[in-house]
């Protein structure tokens, strides 16, 4: 194997590994997008100004 095609391996390699790992971070928070969604959906919470979430949160 030349050089050139283990550099050209060894980045679609990389590539590949950026991917899953992109995937695994995007995973957890879709299940959290649709746990918020069937909440706000079932009347469990109420859309707020952004104002009030953030006091929310720094209080």
């Amino acid at each position: 194997m030349r050089f050139a095609e283990l550099l050209d391996a060894v980045e679609e390699l990389v590539d590949i590994v950026r991917h899953r790992l992109f995937e695994r971070r995007l995973n957890p928070l879709a299940g959290e997008v649709q746990k918020a969604r069937q909440e706000f959906n079932a009347g469990l919470c109420r859309p707020s100004p952004p104002e009030a979430i953030l006091r929310d949160i720094l209080s």
